[in-house]
């Protein structure tokens, strides 16, 4: 089974290299939405449906961060898995993300298998790049 990805970043080139890694990393990707902000992640969520979302925590009008706070409180997104990717990687804040919902957290710069990574544990998604729907429910949310 292939999955809907959203990547949020305000830089255009992030999101091509995020998408790209996806891409050449054998994930079965059905969509892939952008964002450059939190603000038009939540309306890329009004028009698409995702399975995971990919955020950066620096953006203009709506920060990463905010994003997830506005992910938590809609019961019909309050569920997506949401990976932050973020230059600001020290533990206060991966442990403030983590307690906004994140389910994991990957520091810039960083290495394809970094992504690769954090999308096996958090989508469950085989050796085969297969999607495993029930091992994303059973995610404990720790990373």
């Amino acid at each position: 089974m292939s999955f809907n990805v959203l990547i949020v970043d305000d830089s255009g080139a992030m999101r091509a290299v995020i998408r790209k890694i996806i891409t050449i990393s054998g994930f079965k990707m059905n969509q892939c939405v952008e964002a450059a902000n939190g603000c038009e992640a939540l309306e890329q969520l009004k028009l698409n449906w995702v399975d995971v979302i990919i955020s950066d925590i620096s953006m203009p009008e709506m920060n990463g961060l905010e994003l997830l706070q506005a992910l938590r409180q809609d019961p019909l997104y309050q569920n997506i898995p949401v990976i932050i990717v973020s230059t600001e990687g020290n533990a206060e804040r991966m442990e403030e993300a983590r307690q906004a919902g994140a389910r994991g957290f990957v520091k810039k710069p960083f290495l394809p298998a970094d992504i690769r990574s954090v999308l096996h544990d958090v989508m469950g998604v085989g050796a085969d790049g297969e999607y495993q729907e029930d091992q994303r429910d059973a995610d404990d949310g720790d990373f």
